[in-house]
Order: C-alpha cells, then sequence, then structure tokens
C-alpha cells in the first residue's frame, strides 16, 4: 500500500509534529515511535502515564429494532461465547467472535451502555467484523458505526492521577467500568481498562476534539506520547494476545488459554450454554482440554526469539512440537520474553524445549504469563 493510500487517523498531524516515525499498520499510517525510542516509551508507560493513539480500531454502536437492550444481548450470544445478558449497565467485557470449527476471527471489548452496547474491534478485521454482524443480525440488531471518533489511550500507574485532572470523576472507576464523561465540555465515552498490563483508560473522543484533548493530556509533566513499537512489548509482557498473531481462525479459545472469559451461563449446565459457532468443539475442550495450549517462553540468554520460530523437544531437532506466535525483549524485565503454542504434555511452567534460531537449537522455559504483575484497579 503506498503512503497516499494509507489512512490517517484524527491525530496524525500531532504525530508528526511530536516527530513521530510512520510506519503502515492496518492500513492506517501509524506512529510506531517518538524521539525517546521504544524502551524509553515502554518502561515511561511502566512508571508514569503514556498516550496512545488507537482510533484505528473499529467502534461501534448496537441497538435492538425492538428497543430492548436484552435482545441486543442474546443476539450477540448467537456470535460471542459470552455472558452479555448478564452484563450489568457501565461494564465491559472482552469476548471474540467465533467461526463454526470453533476458531477466533477476532477478539474484542463490548460494554452495556443502557440503552445499546458499545463495542471496539480490532483495525485489521474490522469491516469483516461489520458485515459478519450485519449478515448475522440485521434483521434484529441496527449498527453505528463511529467513524467520526477517534480512540485514545491512557496506560500506566499515573494514568489516574493524569485523567482525573480533567474528569475527576474517572477516579472513582474500577477495572472495566466504561460511561460517558465530561472532559472539559467534551462528551468521551471512557472505559477502564487497556492493553498494556497497567491501569488505565481507554477514551473515545469526537474526532473534531481528539488533537485538543489529545494536547491537554500531553501538557501535563507525567504523561508522554508511546508508539505501537511500546504498546507490543508492553502487551506481551502482559501476556496479552494480539490478533493475527497469538489468536485467529486456527486457534480455539481454550488452546489460547482464554475459557475465563467465558463465562458460566454459556458453558455446558449453564442458563444460555451453547449457541454460538463451534459450540461443539468449544465445549467440548471446556471440558476434556486440548492438545496444545498457548504459553509464555522465557528463551536462555539475551538474544529474542521471534514469531514462527519453531520448538522443538530436543536440541537436536527433529520434528517441530509448537512454535511461537509473539516474541522480543521485554524491558521491564531485561530480557527476551515470548508466547507461542506447545504440546500440552510440555506446557507446565519449568519444562524445556528448544527454538530454532539460524539453525541453532536455542533452550527456552516455559514460563507463567504474564512476565509482569498486572496493576489493574479491581
Amino acid at each position: 500500500m503506498t503512503d497516499a493510500a494509507l489512512l490517517k487517523t484524527p491525530l496524525h498531524a500531532l504525530h508528526l509534529s511530536l516527530g513521530a516515525r510512520m510506519v503502515p499498520f492496518a492500513g492506517y499510517d501509524m506512529p510506531v515511535q517518538y524521539p525517546a525510542g521504544v524502551l524509553k516509551e515502554h518502561l515511561f508507560t511502566r512508571k508514569a502515564c503514556g498516550l496512545f493513539d488507537v482510533s484505528h480500531m473499529g467502534q461501534v454502536e448496537i441497538r435492538a429494532k425492538s428497543g430492548r437492550i436484552e435482545d441486543v444481548a442474546l443476539a450477540l450470544e448467537s456470535l460471542i461465547p459470552v455472558d452479555l445478558l448478564g452484563l450489568k449497565e457501565g461494564r465491559q467485557r472482552y469476548g471474540f467472535f467465533t467461526d463454526q470449527n470453533g476458531g477466533i476471527l477476532d477478539d474484542l471489548m463490548v460494554s452495556n451502555r443502557g440503552d445499546h452496547f458499545y463495542m471496539v474491534v480490532n483495525a485489521a478485521c474490522k469491516q469483516a467484523d461489520f458485515a459478519h454482524m450485519q449478515e448475522k443480525l440485521g434483521d434484529r440488531l441496527t449498527f453505528d458505526i463511529l467513524e467520526d471518533r477517534a480512540l485514545i489511550a491512557l496506560q500506566g500507574p499515573f494514568a489516574e492521577k493524569v485523567l482525573s485532572e480533567f474528569c475527576p470523576e474517572v477516579a472513582t472507576m474500577k477495572f472495566m467500568d466504561i460511561s460517558v464523561e465530561d472532559l472539559h465540555d467534551i462528551d468521551c465515552i471512557i472505559s477502564r481498562s487497556g492493553y498494556s498490563g497497567e491501569d488505565g483508560f481507554e477514551i473515545s473522543v469526537p474526532a473534531i476534539h481528539a488533537e485538543t484533548v489529545a494536547k491537554r493530556l500531553l501538557d501535563h509533566p507525567d504523561c508522554e506520547p508511546i508508539g505501537l513499537g511500546a504498546r507490543d512489548s508492553l502487551r506481551l509482557e502482559a501476556g496479552l494476545c494480539l490478533y493475527g498473531n497469538d489468536i485467529d481462525t486456527t486457534t480455539s479459545p481454550i488452546e489460547a488459554g482464554l475459557e475465563w472469559a467465558i463465562q458460566k451461563a454459556r458453558r455446558t449446565g449453564g442458563a444460555r450454554a451453547g449457541g454460538f459457532p463451534g459450540t461443539e468443539r468449544i465445549l467440548a475442550e471446556l471440558e476434556g482440554g486440548t492438545s496444545r495450549r498457548r504459553v509464555g517462553l522465557k528463551p536462555e540468554g539475551k538474544a529474542p526469539v521471534r514469531g514462527h520460530t519453531k520448538l522443538y523437544l530436543s536440541e537436536a531437532g527433529g520434528e517441530a512440537v509448537g512454535e511461537v506466535t509473539s516474541g522480543g525483549f521485554g524491558p521491564s524485565i531485561d530480557g527476551p520474553c515470548a508466547m507461542g503454542y506447545v504440546p500440552v504434555s510440555h506446557a507446565a511452567p519449568g519444562s524445556r524445549l528448544y527454538a530454532e534460531v539460524r539453525g541453532k537449537y536455542l533452550p527456552v522455559t516455559v514460563a507463567t504469563l504474564p512476565f509482569i504483575t498486572p496493576t489493574y484497579k479491581r
């Protein structure tokens, strides 16, 4: 895709003014890093507050043609194996669309806004996601795609301090709360969530006001702009999946270790068990387990082990038994870390495997996820 064909977020001009290095990502021209560099941006987020532009993500408001919020929840439950009928107003949940084979079409955040549901999906999948919902549920639901809104993430231990100076109400929010709040006369949808393992917020703001809000936040001495490079290393240390790397249509939620997101009501014996694509496989795996699992991996030494690296049982090689899906250097742990899929027989923490890197077989140890201690405000 040429630079001219790349889409731009409402904060594009601000990124350029801040000296960002821009790269193509999911069809958008996005900042991968600023002059401080990925390492410093990562560590600053862990100790203070980082501001991320995630406006490339898809935002949509979903309503029932009947006008009943319960009908939105039940309709969405036919595509998402999550308890949405039991999701209270002002609360948000992590979920995923599944296909008929039990694979993952995309992962998402969905919230109950009282008279409608609000959903955020991945940038690379958003058009397919919107089309999928329209095709399957268009007779019952309406979808208002919010193309006129930006999305800003504030992440880090000082995120509450920074944002509460503009909106004191956010200090009372707990992890996964969501509400509409006034940021200096600008109505914003604010959730206490994020993608870094740190406390933080995601702020949906009208596009015309996005740069004003971002600049106000960046004026705070404890807040700095952070690019996609540090966003990736932060989420890797936090053990969070990246769609297209760690999860996709070839991975089931159970293989991916995401069974915690499937509530009791949707499981065998639950009030609304099954009824979603891939029900037979997913419920069977919940009961009987899988042959492989996503795990954390700690390579020995300082050299990172990247995605698509094959994993073996022996340093002599042989037949590959697994594969790294995400890997890199973890600045907070001062060493390499990775995630990947391995046989259940070798998924226990402490298990030894070997990664093939440039013809050599380097030892890696299965590690407990996440690599850092999350600081979500429960």
